[in-house]
């Protein structure tokens, strides 16, 4: 597996100048742009922003299936459905959390409405914007090529499932989400506009999706089977998704044997015979990864070696439904392996591996120094023996001693691989990555919370606390041992640093107090104030010791402070 890193005869040049392989375009054309009567009373917005938008007609008027990334999308989404119908949305449904940022368009246009949804849909939204942000946000950028440029070479082609991740015809773009205002579990028979509606639990991409089936359409809107081989790893980084868990949701949209499948992303699929025919083949390979990569394991190959001996049958090509056009199975059959048994893979070389910046230098002197390791990536490029080319320029990238010239070298290897793949994952990530390394793009503002004084104070002190012990930094807390209580009048904290860590209490204990409002607390934490400068104006009150409630603060990496920004 793996011909396509060394075969420079399928990148093709787009519209636009962008470099691509031949497929990719393909991909695009079945994403673009339209509004689809998939049967009298169902529509489908496809290409309007990384998710489709669907319409579902009921005997009391319009179901809305999500709503988008933003009242702009959903605006646009709306405005197709009154070229068809000038019948009211009376209800929102989402299929998982990721497309509901589009709900505030249709209050605007219809009034509030009830909007159903998974239980979980609230805790997975505050998971993604809390402890691990930066490095959720920084995943999205590289997987979905927000920071690509729309012409040339590195041009954006598409992002798999969609044409954009936020279509830019929509941009400035307006966050618009509501809450849940009819949780499910799963498995509930709902009546909603007057219309029947069996809510299947089906964990997808998120533990919160659904499948939705409308029996008397004989329809179904789900979020499992995708236009492209699942991605049992995506490359912005996400928890395990197990196959195991995958399966069964899929087998339960087969048995319903729909005439008419509509999907979150991509066209829809029409026809019992066709539905069960490439649906069936889609769950297959995703079994077969998950199947292989144990037998492998079993027998006791590696990781690394099962990443390369795990291939997809003959003629899955022949078929997007089965096509790596999004992520690439030898890393799903690496997220099979890792969610099974952890990164240890028996291989004694991971057991004890060396800091990477000495492993680099010392596999680039015993190569015999840096000029001989360019020259042997140079070669590699020349012959496409990218995946060698790659392995040897990370080295560089990772000795102490990089400069200007290793990180150009990486990515011009980084764009010859994104040139020739088909997943639009790996190419938009090596593409963000080699803008990064060349300074076409800065990357470092996703390298770190961006805390804004309204997200400190809509979490209030508790929650913001509890943000900020990941930003500890331990090197400044070292024999450090103090309690400070927060009180902003309606709330009140603690936060004791001890033992490198910073631990939220309740604030009893505390040998110093801070009384100030929530707008000043929510000013220090994003290094607008310091302490000493808001208990020189009146903004802060310390009972206790000034200099301790300082020192407390100054262990954070925090925006401002420390020489961070």
């Amino acid at each position: 597996m793996g011909d396509w890193v060394s075969d420079s005869s399928v990148i093709t040049e787009g519209p636009r100048g962008q470099l691509a392989h031949t497929d990719v375009y393909e991909q695009s054309e079945r994403l673009r742009c339209r509004f689809d009567t998939i049967r009298p009373g169902v529509w489908c917005l496809v290409g309007n922003g990384l998710s489709n938008q669907t319409f579902v007609e009921g005997p009391d008027g319009i179901i809305a299936v999500d709503t988008g990334e933003s009242v702009e999308e959903m605006s646009a989404a709306l405005d197709e459905l009154a070229s068809v119908t000038d019948r009211p949305v009376v209800a929102v449904i989402c299929t998982h959390f990721h497309y509901i940022g589009g709900t505030a368009a249709v209050f605007e246009r219809f009034g509030e409405v009830p909007v159903y949804g998974h239980e979980r849909i609230a805790m997975n939204l505050s998971r993604v914007s809390s402890h691990v942000a930066p490095a959720y946000v920084r995943g999205l950028a590289q997987q979905f090529a927000t920071t690509l440029p729309v012409d040339g070479p590195d041009g954006v082609v598409n992002v798999g499932l969609g044409l954009y991740y936020r279509n830019p015809k929509h941009q400035p773009s307006t966050p618009g989400s509501r809450p849940v205002t009819h949780p499910f579990r799963g498995g509930e028979v709902l009546t909603i506009a007057g219309l029947e509606v069996h809510v299947d639990h089906a964990p997808s991409d998120s533990d919160d999706s659904v499948t939705l089936w409308f029996p008397a359409l004989g329809t179904c809107v789900q979020n499992i089977i995708w236009p492209l081989i699942f991605n049992v790893y995506a490359i912005r980084g996400e928890e395990y998704r197990d196959p195991l868990v995958l399966l069964p949701g899929i087998d339960r949209v087969l048995a319903l044997e729909p005439e008419f499948m509509v999907c979150t992303h991509g066209p829809a699929l029409v026809g019992r015979d066709e539905i069960r025919r490439r649906g069936t083949r889609y769950r297959d390979v995703i079994q077969l990864m998950w199947d292989q990569t144990v037998r492998l394991m079993n027998r006791g190959y590696s990781m690394d070696e099962i990443a390369h001996l795990v291939e997809l049958p003959p003629g899955s090509d022949d078929d997007y439904y089965t096509t790596e056009f999004y992520g690439l199975v030898e890393h799903h059959v690496r997220q099979i392996y890792t969610g099974l048994r952890g990164f240890f893979d028996d291989d004694p070389g991971k057991l004890l591996p060396l800091e990477p910046h000495d492993r680099a230098h010392r596999l680039i002197e015993g190569f015999g120094g840096r000029d001989v390791v360019r020259s042997r990536v140079t070669s590699a490029l020349v012959e496409g023996d990218l995946r060698w080319a790659l392995e040897m320029s990370s080295w560089l990238l990772w000795s102490h001693d990089s400069n200007t010239d290793d990180r150009e070298l990486g990515a011009l290897v980084l764009r010859q691989i994104a040139y020739r793949t088909r997943a639009a994952n790996i190419r938009n990530w090596c593409l963000t990555k080699a803008r990064d390394l060349d300074g076409s793009y800065d990357m470092s503002r996703f390298r770190r919370h961006r805390l804004s004084e309204n997200q400190i104070k809509n979490l209030g002190v508790a929650k913001s606390i509890d943000l900020m012990r990941v930003m500890v930094d331990p090197s400044r807390a070292i024999g450090l041992d103090v309690h400070i209580a927060v009180d902003v009048g309606s709330e009140s904290a603690g936060l004791h640093i001890r033992n490198c860590v910073a631990v939220v209490t309740d604030g009893r204990g505390a040998t110093s107090t801070m009384t100030t409002s929530l707008d000043t607390w929510a000013r220090l934490i994003t290094g607008a104030s310091d302490v000493k400068g808001e208990v020189d104006s009146g903004g802060v009150v310390i009972n206790g010791d000034v200099n301790d409630v300082a020192r407390v603060l100054d262990v954070f990496d925090l925006p401002g402070r420390n020489g961070t920004s």
